[in-house]
Parts: C-alpha cells; sequence; structure tokens
C-alpha cells in the first residue's frame, strides 16, 4: 500500500519554483522518513528520485488531467494520503495535503494573465478548504490563505523550501553583470531590473521561462540577454559570476532566487517584499521605489560582508528539515 502519493506533475516542465519544489521534496523525502512508502504521478517517471515509486500518469489538457485522469488513476493505487500542489483534483481518495505557494493573484490580480488568474480563484480557495492539510511555503502566504480564504490557522503548516545542494559559493571575481532569475512576466518586473542595469551601464542576464512574450520582446529590444529556462548547473555558475541578484517582485510567496543567490555568495538587492524579506532577512539590501540603481550599487561595494551574510543565512534552509517536517505532516493524517 502506498503511505503518500505526491502529484508531479511539474517535473520536467520548466515551472521554476513549483518544479523546484517537488524536485527536491521526492528526493529528501525517503531518508526523512524511512518508514513511509512514496509515490509520484508524473509524465517524466525517469526524474523521480530513487526511494519514491514512480507512477506514469502522461498529461495534455489540465483541466482534464484534474477532472478524470489523476481521479481515476488515484481510485486505482488508492493512497492513504495525497499531496498536491495548488489545487485537489475533482475527486480526491484519502487524506489530502496541498501546498500553497502563494496568492499573487488574489493581491495583485492585474499582473496575471485572466485566463490563468480565473484558473486559479476557481481551484485554490476551494483546495484549500477542502484539504485535511495546508502547507504554506512562508508566513506570508500563511496570513493571506487566513485572511482572505478564512482557512482555520489550526491546520496550516508553515514549511520554508530549503537550498538545492547544487548551489553553494565559487572562488572567483564576480563577471560585472546583474542577474535576474524568474518566469518574465509582470508579477516579477524584470523591466524596472533592466532599467536599473542600463542606468548603471551594466548588463542584465534573465534567466526564466518567457511566460509573456511580449514583456521578453520588449526586454530584448532594449538590451536585456535572455537566456530562457537554463538547466541547475548553469544556473549555479551565472549566481556566482554575478556582481549581483535584483529581485525587484511586486509579490511573492517564498523567494527561491533569493536563498538560491545567497548560498551562492551572492549579494541580492531585492524589492522591501514581506515573503523576500522574510527569507533574506539582514542578508540582503532592500530598494525602495526610485532607489533600485543605488542599492545595487550599496550591494556591490559590501559584497564581502553581504557575502558572508548570505552563506550564513542560507545555512538556515536545508530540503532534509523541509522534508522532515512535511512528513511531519503525513504522520498526522495517517
Amino acid at each position: 500500500m502506498i503511505d503518500v502519493l505526491l502529484d508531479a506533475d511539474v517535473l520536467g516542465r520548466q515551472r521554476t519554483g513549483d518544479e523546484t519544489y517537488v524536485e527536491n521534496l521526492l528526493r529528501a523525502l525517503p531518508a526523512a522518513a524511512p518508514d513511509l512508502r512514496f509515490a509520484a504521478v508524473t509524465r517524466f517517471p525517469d526524474r523521480v528520485a530513487d526511494g519514491v515509486e514512480a507512477i506514469e500518469l502522461p498529461a495534455g489538457s489540465q483541466e482534464l488531467r484534474m477532472a478524470w485522469r489523476l481521479p481515476r488513476l488515484l481510485r486505482r493505487v488508492r493512497p492513504q494520503v495525497g499531496h498536491y500542489q495548488h489545487a485537489l483534483p475533482l475527486r480526491a481518495f484519502g487524506r489530502s495535503v496541498v501546498t500553497v505557494h502563494d496568492l499573487s493573484f488574489e493581491r495583485d490580480p492585474e499582473l496575471m494573465p485572466r485566463k490563468d488568474r480565473l484558473v486559479f480563484r476557481a481551484t485554490v480557495p476551494r483546495s484549500a478548504r477542502r484539504a485535511d492539510r495546508v502547507v504554506a511555503v512562508s508566513e506570508r502566504t500563511r496570513d493571506d490563505l487566513v485572511e482572505l480564504y478564512g482557512i482555520d490557522e489550526e491546520k496550516i503548516r508553515v514549511i520554508p523550501h530549503g537550498v538545492d545542494p547544487a548551489f553553494g559559493p565559487g572562488d572567483g571575481a564576480p563577471e560585472g553583470y546583474l542577474l535576474f532569475v524568474g518566469a518574465v512576466q509582470k508579477r516579477k518586473d524584470p523591466r524596472a531590473a533592466l532599467e536599473a542595469a542600463l542606468d548603471l551601464g551594466m548588463p542584465l542576464v534573465v534567466t526564466g521561462p518567457e511566460r509573456e512574450p511580449a514583456l521578453a520582446d520588449e526586454l530584448r529590444q532594449l538590451g536585456a540577454d535572455l537566456r530562457g529556462y537554463v538547466e541547475k548547473d548553469e544556473l549555479a555558475r551565472l549566481y556566482r559570476a554575478a556582481a549581483c541578484l535584483v529581485v525587484p517582485s511586486r509579490y511573492e510567496g517564498f523567494g527561491l532566487p533569493v536563498i538560491e543567490a545567497l548560498a551562492s555568495g551572492t549579494p541580492v538587492v531585492a524589492a522591501p517584499d514581506a515573503a523576500l524579506v522574510d527569507v533574506a532577512g539582514d542578508a540582503a539590501v532592500y530598494a525602495e521605489p526610485g532607489d533600485l540603481p543605488g542599492a545595487i550599487v550599496r550591494a556591490i561595494d559590501n559584497r564581502d560582508e553581504l557575502r558572508a551574510a548570505g552563506l550564513a543565512r542560507a545555512a538556515e534552509f536545508s530540503w532534509s528539515e523541509s522534508a522532515r517536517r512535511t512528513a511531519e505532516v503525513y504522520r498526522e493524517l495517517l
């Protein structure tokens, strides 16, 4: 019998933070809870970590998958606990856990395409209310769940992300470019990062899927170096060589690039968003509106001090600990 089945459909789909979350959780769970039997449902079974049973489920339409294909599979394998991202399937068997990464589509709806916004608004509140437990990746997301959806705080567990072991400090000198990591979309505000780079006469390297093609074309025309989605090893190299990471995002649920850059020994300049401050603490430079170029200069000038603070801060985040705490949630329901 499968104790815990995780919906791992994001694997191999270049889904940035969501994929990083599922990949690292699957890698760390078998060691964190050797007494439990884990399975993962995915369209790419070769990407599932050792110690987790891979169950292949091809997917076309996400609506059809969640309404029919996944419930049909669940009815067949009957896990004791199912763990899902953002939304539960139309019918779930056994107890359920849903991870909610952020509620940006509620807090700043104009920054998300209308179709995506409607889908999230139709599924996330219902799923958070139906689930037996809700995992929030930050206190900010927990507070939003309570305030916006009236979710009972007793069933929410705040479990932060960890740092992938691929990200660590290097010995070389920075190469003089600024780095933006994340999906190219208005909510992340890469245009602000580019304007600051142009103001300082520095190149800007942008990595991440081009979710909003018009914005990506605009950045490219203005001189940004768009690399698209890059594999983990290349991303780690880009972090280590960057003068600093620039995160002008208007809303975040956690901010994985922040902790990845800190673990790489790279200074971080971020907007004073609640989740970003929660993650980076005193190890980042925060830029008020209009002060992004000045904040970048301060970060570069204080690179050595910020490097030490960032490495210490990143050491507080571990996927092993995240997996241990997530396994505790499963045990509450078994």
